[in-house]
Order: C-alpha cells, then sequence, then structure tokens
C-alpha cells in the first residue's frame, strides 16, 4: 500500500461519482436473496425427512407466526421517513449535529422493531427466560467467587451447570447484566434498554471509523445503512447486540485517538483498548475481531498510539485472569458444552451454506452487491495511488467478511448466525459506500424491507 490518497477523485473510484453498470450488483442481490429462499426450501426437506435441524423456520431460528404490535406504525413510519430523507441527510448534515441524531433514530429503529412482538414478549422477557442471562443472576454472590468457580460449572448434565448463554460466554457478559442489577437497574426492562442503546450505535461507530481512516464521503454513505441496519431485529433484544456495540466502539474509540495523537489521543486509544479487551469477555468467537483491528490498524495515523489500546486490553486480560478465570479453560469447556447440545446433532453439511443465508437476512441483502464491489477494490491494493474512500470500507468490510467465513468453516457456529454474527454484518455494511449513487436509495428501500418483513412475518427468538 503506498500514497493512499485523502482526496476525493472525479473519475469512477469515488462512491459518489461511480457510473458503473449495476447490472452485477442486481446478480449479486438476486443470488443473495436466491441463497435464502434455497436454504429455506431445503431446510424445510430436511426437516420433513427428520433431520434435526432444531429450527421452525429456516434458515431462521424462528416461526412464522405473522403479527404486529405497539411498535409496528413506529417501524414502519420510521422506515418510509429514512427512505425518504436518510441519504439527503447524511450528506448534507455536520457531523456535529449527524451523529448524536443517527444515534437517536438508530435507537429508536430498532426499539420499535422489538416492539413489534410486544413490550415483553419483545422486549423486558428476552433476557430473563430460562437459557439467559438474567436467570442465573440470584445464585450468585460475591463477583470474584463468581469469576474463581464459573468454569466449574460450563459443562452441561452436572450439579450448578450454568445456563446456555452463561456458560457459552466468557463470564464478562453475564457480570455486566449483574452490574448493572447491582446499581439499581435490575431486570429485564433495564437490561434491554441498555443492550438496545449500546447495540444500535454500533453503526455509527463503523461510520466514524471509516470517517477517521480518511473516508469521510464514504462514512456519510454508509450512515444511513448503519442507522437501518436489519440486524436491528436481533439487536432488540439480545446479548449479542450489546458485545456488537462494545466491539465497534473499541474500534472507533481506538482509531480516533490513533488519528488524534498526542496525550488526549492516547487517553483514547486506552479506552478503545479497554473495550476490545473487554469483547473478549464477552464472547469467545469474537476473537475473530482481530481481522477488522489489524486492518484498521493498517491505516492508522499515529501507530505508535496503538499500543496505548494495547496496553488497555492487556489490563482487561490481566485483571480477568487474576480474578480468577482462564480464557483458555473457558474456550476448552465451552466446546464441550457445545457438543453435549443440539450443535452435535446439527448438520454441518447444510449450516456451513445456510448459516450464510441466516446472515443474509441480518445483514442485508444489499450488502452482497457491497461486496462485489470491495472485491476488485482491494485487488487494486498494488497501485500506486489509493483512494481512501474506497479502499478503506472495502479493505474493512472484506477483513469482516474473512472473520465469518473462518467462523463459518469451525463449525462452531450452526444456526442462529442472524445473531450471533451481528459484531461482523455491521462492519460488512461498510462496503456499501461502495454502491452508486443512484442505487443508494433503492439497496436502502430493500434493507428496510427485510427489517419490516421478518419481523413482522415471524417471531424471532434465541
Amino acid at each position: 500500500m503506498r500514497n493512499l490518497s485523502t482526496a476525493t477523485p472525479a473519475g469512477p473510484t469515488s462512491p459518489a461519482e461511480d457510473q458503473t453498470p449495476a447490472r452485477g450488483d442486481l446478480v449479486a442481490v438476486a443470488i443473495a436473496i436466491g441463497l435464502v429462499v434455497v436454504a429455506s426450501a431445503v431446510g424445510y426437506a430436511l426437516l420433513n425427512a427428520g433431520v434435526p435441524l432444531n429450527l421452525q423456520a429456516p434458515p431462521l431460528f424462528s416461526r412464522v407466526m405473522p403479527h404486529v404490535g405497539v411498535g409496528s406504525p413506529f417501524a414502519v413510519a420510521l422506515g418510509v421517513l429514512g427512505v425518504l430523507y436518510a441519504v439527503r441527510v447524511s450528506a448534507s448534515l455536520r457531523w456535529r449535529r449527524l451523529a448524536p441524531g443517527a444515534v437517536i433514530v438508530a435507537i429508536a429503529w430498532t426499539s420499535s422493531l422489538a416492539l413489534v412482538d410486544g413490550w415483553q414478549r419483545g422486549w423486558a422477557g428476552r433476557l430473563t427466560a430460562d437459557t439467559e442471562y438474567l436467570h442465573d443472576l440470584p445464585r450468585i454472590g460475591g463477583i470474584g467467587a463468581f469469576l474463581r468457580g464459573f468454569t466449574s460449572h460450563i459443562v452441561d448434565f452436572q450439579p450448578g451447570s450454568w445456563t446456555t448463554h452463561v456458560s457459552s460466554h466468557p463470564p464478562g457478559a453475564t457480570l455486566v447484566f449483574l452490574v448493572l442489577e447491582r446499581i439499581g437497574l435490575g431486570g429485564g426492562g433495564w437490561a434491554g434498554a441498555v443492550v438496545i442503546a449500546v447495540g444500535s450505535t454500533a453503526g455509527i461507530a463503523v461510520c466514524l471509523t471509516v470517517r477517521a481512516l480518511g473516508a469521510p464521503i464514504a462514512a456519510r454513505r454508509i450512515l444511513p445503512f448503519a442507522v437501518f441496519f436489519p440486524g436491528a431485529v436481533w439487536v432488540g433484544v439480545s446479548a449479542d447486540g450489546l458485545f456488537a456495540g462494545v466491539a465497534a466502539w473499541g474500534i472507533a474509540f481506538a482509531v480516533i485517538g490513533s488519528r488524534r495523537g498526542g496525550p488526549g489521543g492516547a487517553l483514547m486509544a486506552g479506552a478503545g483498548g479497554l473495550l476490545l479487551g473487554y469483547t473478549a469477555y464477552l464472547s469467545y468467537g469474537l476473537l475473530l475481531m482481530g481481522t477488522v483491528i489489524l486492518t484498521a490498524l493498517a491505516f492508522a495515523a499515529h501507530r505508535w498510539i496503538w499500543l496505548a489500546a494495547l496496553a488497555g486490553a492487556v489490563v482487561v486480560a490481566t485483571t480477568f485472569t487474576l480474578a480468577g478465570f482462564n480464557w483458555l479453560d473457558g474456550e476448552r469447556l465451552v466446546t464441550i458444552r457445545y457438543y453435549q447440545g443440539v450443535a452435535s446433532l446439527r448438520p454441518y453439511s447444510y449450516y456451513v451454506w445456510a448459516n450464510l443465508a441466516a446472515l443474509t437476512l441480518s445483514a442485508g441483502p444489499a450488502v452482497a452487491a457491497g461486496l462485489r464491489r470491495a472485491v476488485p477494490v482491494a485487488l487494486r491494493a498494488r497501485s500506486a495511488v489509493l483512494d481512501r474512500e474506497t479502499f478503506v470500507p472495502a479493505a474493512l468490510s472484506l477483513a469482516a467478511a474473512v472473520s465469518v467465513l473462518v467462523a463459518d468453516l469451525t463449525g462452531l457456529s450452526k444456526a442462529e448466525t442472524e445473531r450471533i454474527w451481528l459484531p461482523f454484518g455491521f462492519w460488512l455494511i461498510a462496503s456499501l459506500a461502495l454502491l452508486p449513487k443512484r442505487a443508494v436509495p433503492y439497496a436502502l428501500a430493500l434493507q428496510v424491507l427485510i427489517a419490516l418483513l421478518v419481523n413482522h412475518l415471524e417471531l424471532t427468538y434465541w
């Protein structure tokens, strides 16, 4: 990589001026939608044949149940207004007004989608189920004892085994909800509110990262897709939405800190490192976010400041280790727990490709067109001059795609990837900065439509 230009050229490499034919984009989107259709058809055929997919409405972990709720009119109204005005507003407002406004609208979008299922079923009851985090909170005494004894309760079919979600993640995830409870914000309502607030803003963190890496036009073009992210259906309310937000803001703080330089930048990068370090203690699989982190590092202005981010991550890892939780032991035991459940029955031959169909509904089928454009941009990486407005979003989205492929091929993600891969999905939408300007409103409309259809035609759960 030499001479990464921050200017916006007038040629076709500028996302704002791209006039290349969109036929390939339409083909990519059609293939993505076709993948969903095939995964659904094959899934139902396998279910009818008695194959234990443990799904009711493949490829999603949900059941078909057309319904409306109190959130429906708000979700539809926000979606329509977004399609009509989001692109224009994103292109014109100053960032000081645009970013806070985007945060508010993103939270409103996710909240309205959650409330399509109703307050209890769609929000307050999500994290209190007998497989979820809040279920195990009453049995936890001191935090120190909890961390020291955590791994002894991971494996199933023994006295005191943790619930599915508690055992399947490092203790950092449960600690979030435990701390909320102990500061007086207990219960599913508050837990859901925190998850939505943090998870909904992950896309804004992606945009700020892209902007800080020298691609402000691309950041503006991504923003409408970040706000009206189809995966908001699962962000509200699943803990994976929280994980996505923590990871995205960790990267954003580290990158912005590296751009600013000086003591202030080092402090911000250190804060980013703390979040990134904590990310590894929220979900074992989020170690794969390293591809995105390293890609962002390649563009950093003051790379030495990333030492502050590294220091922050080391502080988190050291704290957990000294407190008694060994990450490697936890990861080893959770693999045993994984195969004690339905994962041992679910056929790899189906999920290795159907997982991608589920992700298509979460990230949105328009991402297929974005990634299709990202590949040739990345292949031009050896050219003498590269435009950051195209190369930054292409590189970040492809880094996330690599993480997804690795996670998929391991076989440790079989089903529910519409939720589990939310932290990667937010970075995949960076590729949508590469769409030609005339295609953006149609792509955004497709993304919004997918979210509304999924949320109203199916009852999602996890």
